[in-house]
């Protein structure tokens, strides 16, 4: 941050957004999947001050000259001009949950795989794999929210179902998947798999865009693009089940940041109460 320009009261708004910015980091630090928010500044246009009442050209018998009446440049102040999410994996966190899933998303892509969840306001995408199963034996977020296969609603019994790498969902063919009725053990799901969906997984062309909705949701807009799916060309993410995906904040840099938020507030402060000295002190000067 260019502390040069971000000065005064314009200063001390930016540091305060900066601020909240980071308290959210840290509130959500030990969040499932959560994605730290990173605060991005711009600096007004400068303005070019000259000298008043001069037009700067000088006479000579040989013709004229530039005098250059220009002062200099001023300085604005600067403006928040975007908070958005990085997407940068987070930690492993093994649960041995059969419920808990996990998305890796390929080395080097920069375009994040995420879970698709069917709310009460539309589908929406997570990357939080924190899933239970329902009455009716669908896997839900802790919210009561539907996770969606390829053909809908992914619907299991207890133990009875295992999933693969690559997303696909495999049952044991001789228990099914009614909730009631299926009584099985750990193993079972081990047993005389046959495919039955995999897991609607997709992505977006310009993940920064999207806007966080709560309950570690994201929407997409149309700066983000529409999701899509991962084209067949290419190695998609990989789906980890008994996994968790940890935070991606790193509580030691939110720290520091905090740290140079503070005092960056607190010199925006002192250079106003010295400009505001030095303005009390010219209007007494002027008024004797």
């Amino acid at each position: 941050m260019l502390r040069g320009i971000y000065t005064g009261a314009n200063g001390m708004t930016i540091q305060q957004t900066r601020m909240d910015v980071i308290a959210n980091n840290l509130a959500n630090v030990d969040k499932t999947a959560f994605k730290r928010d990173t605060t991005l500044f711009k600096a007004f246009p400068e303005l070019l001050i000259h000298r008043y009442d001069e037009d700067g050209v000088g006479k000579v018998p040989m013709g004229s000259f530039d005098t250059s009446p220009v002062v200099g440049k001023l300085g604005l102040g600067g403006e928040v001009n975007e908070i958005y999410t990085r997407f940068e994996q987070g930690a492993v966190k093994k649960t041995d949950n059969a419920f808990d899933l996990m998305l890796q998303d390929k080395p080097g892509e920069e375009k994040p795989a995420f879970f698709m969840v069917m709310t009460n306001r539309g589908e929406r995408l997570t990357r939080n794999g924190a899933f239970t199963l329902d009455r009716k034996g669908n896997l839900v977020t802790p919210q009561g929210f539907v996770l969606m296969g390829e053909n809908g609603p992914i619907q299991v019994a207890r133990n009875n179902f295992l999933v693969r790498e690559n997303g696909e969902i495999y049952i044991n063919a001789e228990i099914g998947n009614d909730p009631v009725n299926a009584t099985t053990t750990e193993q079972n799901r081990y047993e005389n798999p046959v495919f039955l969906d995999k897991i609607k997984i997709r992505t977006v062309e310009n993940p920064r865009h999207l806007d966080k909705e709560g309950d570690s949701f994201y929407v997409d807009t149309p700066e983000s693009g529409e999701p899509t799916p991962f084209p067949n060309d290419i190695r998609g993410p990989e789906v980890y089940q008994g996994f968790l995906e940890a935070s991606n904040v790193q509580v030691v840099t939110e720290m520091v940041e905090m740290i140079e938020v503070n005092r960056a507030y607190e010199a925006n402060q002192k250079s106003i109460q010295t400009h505001d000295y030095l303005l009390g002190r010219l209007i007494n000067e002027v008024s004797r």
